[in-house]
């Protein structure tokens, strides 16, 4: 397979990765905001407003649920909080950071307030 078509292959695999975590929390009452959203501090899978406040979603898949969470560096979850604290522009407003954890048979794990503080 070139890298042209694996590229495609893996950018629509993760599309079709954040739509399963964005129903998941659709069903919880959330309401997606943004998807993909892009700052000068980094990029943010989803956005969803729940319960009050905002919801900043990473979402990462791997084999397994335990794989996915490795895939989470301090480096990155910098670069998270950064996109995070800028989408909001200094805004009060109630936040917090979650990682999705998807594994490969489609089960997701939500790690709630996973990146602050």
């Amino acid at each position: 397979m070139s890298r042209r078509i694996a590229g495609a292959v893996g950018h629509r695999a993760g599309l079709a990765t954040e739509e399963q975590v964005a129903r998941r929390y659709e069903r919880a009452g959330g309401e997606v905001v943004a998807r993909r959203w892009r700052g000068q501090a980094g990029e943010i899978d989803l956005v969803v407003r729940l319960a009050g406040g905002l919801v900043f979603v990473e979402v990462k898949k791997a084999r397994d649920l335990a794989r996915a969470a490795e895939r989470v560096t301090p480096r990155q979850a910098a670069r998270l909080m950064a996109a995070a604290e800028e989408y909001v522009a200094g805004a009060p407003v109630e936040m917090r950071l979650d990682v999705a954890l998807v594994d490969a048979e489609g089960r997701i794990q939500i790690l709630e307030n996973a990146i602050w503080g």
